[in-house]
Formats: C-alpha cells, sequence, structure tokens
C-alpha cells in the first residue's frame, strides 16, 4: 500500500533557482564528475589557458575536475551566491561576485567554462555569452546543460507525464531550459566557431543523489502542472521502495572554438 502523507518535494534543491544550496552542489559533484565529456578536453590539450573564467561556479566543482586534466592559469570565479562563491575561492581562484548580466568584458580571457548553467539562460543571455566570447576569441567549454526527457526504469505510465510538465516548467517565463544547449551550439556556429558536442546523462542509481533529483523533478513537474500533484506522494514512495530504481537525465556537454 502506498502512502500519500509522503511529502514529494525536494529537501536540498530548488528545481529551477539558480541559487543552490552547498549541500545539494555536494550531493551532485560525483555524478557531474562522472557524465562530463573528457573527449572534449583533447582539443583543449596544447592550447595556452593562462586565464579561466567558471560562470556560476557554485562550490567550484567544474574547477577540481578540469584543473587535474588541462594545465591552466589564474581562474576567474563569477557566481551570484557569497556562500557558495567563499567555498569555491578555497581552491585557488579570484571571486567575482554578481550575475552574468554584470560582466561587459572576457578580454584576456583564454577559456569559458561552466557547468549546469545554459539551461537557466534566456536567448538573449546565451546570444550575449556568446559574443563576450567571439570578442575576446576565448574557447568555451560548456558542460551538463539538461536536454529534458529524463526516463526512469523500470517504466511507469506516470513518468512521461511528470518528464514533460518537468521540461515545460524548464522552458517557463523566457528560460531556453532543455532548447539551451542546442541554442548556444547555433549561436557560436553563426559568429564563425567550431563547434563539438558530446552526450553527458547521468545514470543514477538507487541512493541519495536518486532520491534529491526524483523529488525536484516532481516538485517542479507539480508546480508546472498542479493536476499532477494528487499522485506525487504515492508515486514518489512506490518509486523510492523500488530497489532496481534507475533514472536517465540526458545532458549536453559542448566545446566552441575560435
Amino acid at each position: 500500500m502506498t502512502d500519500s502523507r509522503v511529502d514529494f518535494h525536494a529537501r536540498l534543491s530548488t528545481p529551477g533557482d539558480p541559487i543552490c544550496a552547498p549541500d545539494w552542489l555536494a550531493l551532485r559533484e560525483p555524478a557531474d564528475a562522472v557524465a562530463r565529456a573528457t573527449e572534449l578536453l583533447d582539443e583543449l590539450r596544447g592550447r595556452e589557458l593562462r586565464t579561466v573564467r567558471d560562470l556560476g561556479c557554485g562550490t567550484g566543482s567544474m574547477g577540481r575536475w578540469l584543473r587535474p586534466s588541462l594545465p591552466t592559469g589564474t581562474w576567474y570565479l563569477h557566481e551570484r551566491d557569497a556562500t557558495v562563491l567563499a567555498i569555491a575561492a578555497r581552491d585557488g581562484g579570484i571571486p567575482v561576485p554578481g550575475d552574468l548580466g554584470e560582466t561587459s568584458s572576457f578580454a584576456g580571457t583564454d577559456l569559458v567554462t561552466c557547468s549546469a548553467l545554459l539551461d537557466l539562460l534566456t536567448a538573449p543571455e546565451i546570444d550575449r555569452l556568446a559574443e563576450l566570447c567571439v570578442d575576446a576569441g576565448a574557447s568555451a567549454l560548456f558542460t551538463l546543460s539538461v536536454t529534458g526527457g529524463a526516463t526512469l526504469e523500470p517504466a511507469e505510465p506516470l513518468d512521461v507525464d511528470y518528464a514533460a510538465a518537468f521540461d515545460a516548467h524548464q522552458r517557463r517565463g523566457d528560460l531556453l531550459g532543455p532548447d539551451a544547449a542546442l541554442y548556444a551550439v547555433e549561436a557560436f556556429r553563426a559568429r564563425g566557431y567550431r563547434v563539438e558536442t558530446v552526450a553527458s546523462p547521468w545514470r543514477l542509481t538507487q541512493g541519495p543523489l536518486l532520491e534529491e533529483w526524483l523529488r525536484g523533478w516532481l516538485s517542479a513537474a507539480c508546480e508546472q502542472d498542479p493536476a499532477l500533484a494528487a499522485e506525487a506522494a504515492p508515486y514518489l514512495h512506490r518509486r523510492l521502495a523500488d530497489a532496481t530504481l534507475t533514472a536517465e537525465v540526458p545532458h549536453l556537454d559542448l566545446l566552441a572554438l575560435p
């Protein structure tokens, strides 16, 4: 028997919120590291990466993943949340508080990078980001952009409804959500850059990250379509009770080169 009293809401994360709790970032960091497309780094080897800008750096997980693989120089850590920015700065780097919109130039930058950021941006914001990179002649490595269509195994009929509502939530307002990565590809190509992409899905098994992701997925879906809330708690209860449950969350990594 399912328990309709189970709270299905996210505990550590707020889906769609650019401000992320340190506990949520710590929970997802190992899965992020496994999912990112290491083959894209081959194109960066041999290039001088004296100055790197890490946009929406969070607690600095991108730097911890990238620095051991590529020789880099000075890192600028761009982040709007002072709490996580302070954590990122412990690993070295120059903190740059504030939003991307407050950055007027990437002059002198060799590489611009970010993780799980593009899907939180609008089309004009991605166009501006591409312009800043092009004006600076900087390469761009953008990882873990959500592309939508998450799937669970074993499957249930409700999966499709929650996935569609979640993807719609990601596109709320003017946000590009699951369309952001491919929009960025075209934005850079239109400006003369060569772009490569590699799929970088999360593949989750039962555990704390799968539970928190599932809670966040349901929270966003039900915010988008309140009619789905009635089944969300029993659905979560069933899913978490199944030791064989797995989830695949599609993402895309892209490398844009002058």
